[in-house]
C-alpha cells in the first residue's frame, strides 16, 4: 500500500482506456483516495465510481482558472488533502506544420501546457500548507524527439513546454518540499492510437523498440504510482522515460 492515506487528484481521468484512468485504477489499489477531474462528456463521476466507494469525480476543464479552483476547493472540501496531482489531460492533432491554424495551436497548447500550469497553481498552496506533495506531468516522447506516430509539431512543442515548466518548479518548489517530475511516454495504446495503426504498421513500430512492443496504459500508470510514493522521495526535476526504448539518450 504505497499511497495509504494519500489523496491523489488526476486530470484527464476517465477515459476508459487512458493513461489517467489507469492510474488512478493502481493508485487505488494502493490505498489512496482519487479525484478523477475531466470534461462533462467524460463522466468522471461515473470513472470515480467504478473505482469503488470513497473516491470523487468532479466536471472540470483544466484551460479555465476558475474551473480548476472550484475543483480543487471541492476535493479539499471532501478530503482535505491533496498529496498527489497528476497532469495528465491532453489533446494531440495529426497536423504538418503549414497546416496548423491558430486554433489548432491554442487547442493542443492551452490543454497540455496551460491546463498543467492551471492546476498546478491551484493545488500548490494546499501542499505548501500541508509540508509537501507530488506533482507528476505527463509530457511525451514528441517532445523530446522533435515528433511522435500521431502528433504535430504544435503537440511537440506543447509537451517539450511541460518538461521545462516542470523543471523550474522543481527547482521553485523543493524548499517546500513539493516534488515536480515528468513522465515521457512513448507511443502507448490508447484512445487516441486505437484502430490509427494497421498490423503492418504496428509490426513496423514494433521493430523500432527494443523491447518489441507498444506500450500499455499501465506501463506508465506504474512510473506514476512511483513517482507519487516515497519509493521516490529524493527525485525531483527529472524526466523519467517510459517508451520501450524507442528513445535512448
Amino acid at each position: 500500500m504505497l499511497l495509504k492515506d494519500k489523496v491523489a487528484l488526476i486530470t484527464g481521468g476517465a477515459g476508459p482506456r487512458g493513461l489517467g484512468l489507469a492510474t488512478a485504477r493502481l493508485m487505488a489499489e494502493h490505498g489512496a483516495k482519487i479525484v478523477v477531474l475531466d470534461l462533462a462528456g467524460a463522466d468522471p463521476a461515473a470513472a470515480a465510481a467504478a473505482l469503488g466507494a470513497g473516491h470523487l469525480g468532479l466536471v472540470a476543464d483544466v484551460t479555465d482558472k476558475a474551473s480548476c479552483e472550484a475543483a480543487v476547493a471541492k476535493a479539499l472540501e471532501q478530503f482535505g488533502r491533496i498529496d498527489v496531482l497528476v497532469n495528465n489531460a491532453g489533446i494531440t492533432q495529426p497536423r504538418k506544420t503549414l497546416a496548423i491554424t491558430e486554433a489548432d495551436y491554442e487547442a493542443v497548447l492551452d490543454v497540455s501546457l496551460r491546463g498543467t500550469l492551471l492546476m498546478s497553481q491551484c493545488v500548490i498552496p494546499a501542499m505548501q500548507r500541508q509540508g509537501g506533495g507530488s506533482i507528476i506531468c505527463i509530457s511525451s516522447v514528441s517532445g523530446q524527439r522533435g515528433g511522435g506516430i500521431f502528433g504535430g509539431p504544435h503537440y511537440s512543442a506543447a509537451k517539450a513546454g511541460v518538461l521545462g515548466l516542470a523543471k523550474a518548479m522543481a527547482r521553485e518548489f523543493g524548499p517546500d518540499k513539493i516534488r515536480v517530475n515528468c513522465i515521457t511516454p512513448g507511443l502507448i495504446g490508447t484512445d487516441i492510437t486505437k484502430g490509427q495503426l494497421t498490423p503492418e504498421r504496428k509490426a513496423e513500430i514494433n521493430q523500432g523498440i527494443p523491447l518489441g512492443r507498444i506500450g500499455e496504459a499501465t506501463d506508465v500508470a506504474g512510473a506514476c504510482l512511483y513517482l507519487a510514493s516515497d519509493l521516490s522521495s529524493y527525485c525531483t526535476g527529472i524526466t523519467l522515460d517510459v517508451n520501450g526504448g524507442m528513445l535512448i539518450h
